[in-house]
């Protein structure tokens, strides 16, 4: 990008000095416009983490309801702090002082057990997908300052105390473990024939972690007698090898004279699932007894619940289609399996049904979108509906918590509009409160109890300002406010603006605008727009989250080059209620390529818009997105940057494609992909992969390009090697946003 930049404005300058051809280097000048003006902003700038904003993370509300602990920014210890103040008034563990045999230099992560008498304390982190990792593992008595590990067998993964505090369960090499404390950490092997890509114990296979937000798949029952668990037999699920080379940033030296690979069991569309049962082990008697839970022979077990009777361990199921949900009742030593509740829909049940899924006592509550809108309800445990807890025609976008004393719910809600958020208290006759004050996105962290809760808000120019509040959201102090940060950007970053428009269907969308600082209306600026456009996304929001980089400063680099950055969130993002977001259904790609186009259409239509040279770009499904809406048939765009995309449905996995488009076996809508589109791409386009992506492979990239071979389309391609879908380690994330910059400062 750089060398493009300034090769280009030396090559004017020139032409001026030798008095050639005036005209012409006077039009080029005017054509690239910022470019011949010093740059405020690098690429390294933005990756480097120089402008990201302050925050507050690993708050653990405490059972007091006045305080909470967080790990110290040398990661040396776990300090308490007021939720009324904000100041510390506690350590509550020091790596210095405690006692035995360890002596930890660095704590990566930290659970109280539920008498918050000891801490299980996690090192040495090593992750393994997205959401799963192992780490070594030590408990701490608070009384005693005594540190001891939790097991010497190697490192643990998902440790989980019993309700009681007295045990630890723990998963290792696809089995589980259980360590009892009162015994001098005595351990004992609970399930002993796990084997990788064979069979799991209590932790999800690749799919089922990636798909359903969970690195555990175990619970202790509320009396701490029974230990339950998924069990997942993977053993006839296709595998999936990656091959792996020595690379660099880390470097893998066993790799260096042959390649290696990496082995692991993934599910594409139509394939075959681990099939899953639910077992129990008597912690007492060691018996082990599998539930009759009347689950699918090709369904799912998203969830597995404590409730307040321990005769009730809560199961979730879910059929393949995962328009249907059950909640069993199962008794964990009688195995009988009672059906509480079946929630199903004409299209499909989202993820919060079951992530957001909250038992208090003999309660439980339920989100679900049966009213057209997200909201909240309250069951007991034999499945009758007590009330709904929230009413609106606007989807509730994050529960917080339910309060059996008073009857209270507390929850975040898109209701003044899908741009913002706010957050809320709603009383057991229905009646709501809003908490928060400040117009744009509020987020919160409730104190035991509720007493207390902390607000994090931000807006499209307000990095985080992060607050103390009480129960009825009076701000009580502030913690952060980024003010450094809000002034620098504010002489820094483009103009940004929010906008709506019609499609010729009728259909409003929503968008943002990044404008250059020294905006000139008299002038047609080249536009880049950058969307994700997933089912139930949302890009386009009121928030410091703007843009691909929080801040919009991605978009704000290439506004100080001349351009102008947008954005459009198309039909089947999130925020707008089920029809909206649910129109997509069995098609993906076809309505949101469409709104892309309409969005670039819009665009070319406003006086300050070059039309002939919009871009557009993004990344996973906004990947996808870029190439179905390049092969649209309507040549809008004359450049586009598709990162880590999928170009075929059959290619992806089971849950989340299944979800939204059933099986290639049932759905001819899986015809319609980039690939079979290939022949229609219209404009300059750079395909971006990592080899060892393991969520979506990089054969989407590589069967991709040969379509476009095939087809006699020129493109472009940018590899990294050994990198996974984030795409980051060492330099690697500083070399894409470089390349991606300059492929639209090349090619609009």
């Amino acid at each position: 990008m750089t060398t493009f930049a300034l090769g280009n404005r030396q090559k004017i300058i020139s032409l001026v000095k030798k008095n050639l051809l005036l005209p012409l280097a006077a039009a080029l000048i005017l054509h690239y416009g910022a470019l011949a003006q010093p740059s405020g902003l690098s690429i390294a700038d933005i990756t480097s983490g120089k402008y990201y904003a302050e925050r507050i993370y690993g708050v653990n509300p405490s059972n007091d309801g006045e305080t909470y602990t967080q790990l110290s920014p040398d990661r040396q210890q776990i300090l308490r702090y007021s939720f009324k103040t904000g100041a510390q008034v506690g350590v509550v563990f020091d790596a210095a002082t405690a006692n035995g045999p360890t002596k930890l230099t660095n704590i990566d992560g930290y659970t109280m057990s539920p008498d918050e008498g000891r801490i299980l304390i996690e090192t040495e982190t090593k992750y393994i997908y997205r959401r799963s990792y192992t780490a070594k593992c030590y408990i701490y008595d608070i009384s005693t300052k005594r540190l001891t590990p939790l097991s010497d067998g190697g490192p643990q993964q998902a440790p989980l105390f019993s309700p009681d505090g007295t045990m630890v369960a723990f998963a290792r090499a696809n089995n589980l473990f259980l360590v009892k404390l009162l015994f001098d950490n005595a351990e004992s092997q609970v399930t002993t024939d796990g084997r990788f890509n064979h069979v799991l114990n209590g932790i999800p296979d690749w799919v089922n972690e990636e798909e359903f937000s969970t690195n555990r798949s175990f619970c202790f029952t509320t009396d701490s007698k029974m230990l339950a668990w998924v069990r997942y037999d993977e053993s006839q699920v296709p595998v999936y090898s990656m091959q792996m080379y020595k690379g660099m940033k880390p470097e893998v030296r066993e790799n260096d004279e042959y390649p290696g690979s990496y082995d692991y069991k993934y599910p594409v569309a139509g394939a075959r699932n681990s099939a899953v049962c639910v077992k129990t082990f008597d912690i007492e008697s060691r018996a082990v007894r599998e539930m009759a839970v009347p689950v699918d022979t090709d369904g799912y077990i998203p969830a597995l619940r404590m409730t307040g009777d321990p005769a009730r361990l809560a199961v979730v199921t879910l059929n393949r289609h995962q328009d249907r949900m059950d909640i069993y009742m199962v008794n964990p030593r009688s195995t009988v399996a009672t059906l509480a509740l079946r929630e199903t829909d004409e299209k499909y049940i989202k993820e919060d049904a079951y992530t957001q899924l909250r038992f208090y006592g003999d309660k439980f509550v339920l989100t679900s979108e049966r009213s057209g809108f997200r909201q909240l309800y309250l069951y007991n445990l034999q499945g009758q509906l007590l009330r709904q807890l929230t009413q609106g025609n606007f989807d509730v976008t994050a529960f917080y918590g339910y309060d059996p004393k008073t009857g209270d719910t507390y929850y975040q809600a898109a209701d003044e509009s899908p741009l913002r958020r706010n957050v809320f208290v709603a009383d057991k006759q229905g009646k709501s409160r809003m908490l928060s004050t400040e117009r744009g996105t509020n987020s919160a962290t409730f104190a035991t109890g509720f007493k207390y809760h902390m607000n994090v808000y931000s807006n499209s120019t307000t990095p985080y300002v992060t607050t103390l509040r009480d129960a009825r959201g009076k701000t009580l102090t502030t913690l952060l406010d980024n003010a450094a940060l809000k002034r620098n950007t504010d002489t820094l970053c483009g103009q940004k603006e929010f906008f709506t428009f019609a499609t010729p269907e009728g259909v409003e969308l929503n968008g943002w605008m990044i404008r250059p600082r020294n905006f000139d209306k008299e002038r047609r600026y080249p536009v880049v727009l950058y969307q994700y456009g997933g089912p139930g996304s949302q890009e386009v929001t009121d928030s410091w989250n703007m843009g691909f980089m929080p801040g919009g400063l991605l978009e704000t680099y290439l506004t100080e080059r001349g351009y102008i950055a947008a954005c459009v969130d198309g039909r089947g993002t999130g925020a707008r209620g089920a029809e909206f977001e649910k129109c997509t259904y069995l098609h993906l790609g076809q309505l949101e390529a469409k709104d892309q186009v309409e969005a670039a259409r819009y665009l070319g239509s406003l006086p300050y818009v070059d039309p002939t040279r919009i871009g557009i770009w993004g990344w996973s499904f906004g990947g996808f997105n870029t190439l179905m809406s390049m092969s649209e048939g309507r040549p809008v765009f004359k450049a586009g940057v598709a990162v880590a995309a999928p170009t075929n449905w059959k290619y992806y996995d089971t849950v989340y494609t299944e979800r939204y488009m059933r099986t290639p076996q049932e759905n001819p809508g899986y015809d319609d992909n980039p690939i079979s589109r290939a022949a229609q791409l219209s404009g300059s386009l750079l395909l971006v992969h990592g080899t060892a992506d393991d969520n979506v492979h990089f054969r989407n990239c590589a069967e991709y390009s040969e379509a476009l071979v095939q087809q006699g389309k020129q493109f472009d391609m940018q590899v990294y090697t050994n990198r996974n879908h984030f795409i980051m380690g060492g330099q690697t994330r500083t070399h894409l946003m470089t390349r991606l910059t300059d492929y639209f400062l090349r090619n609009l």
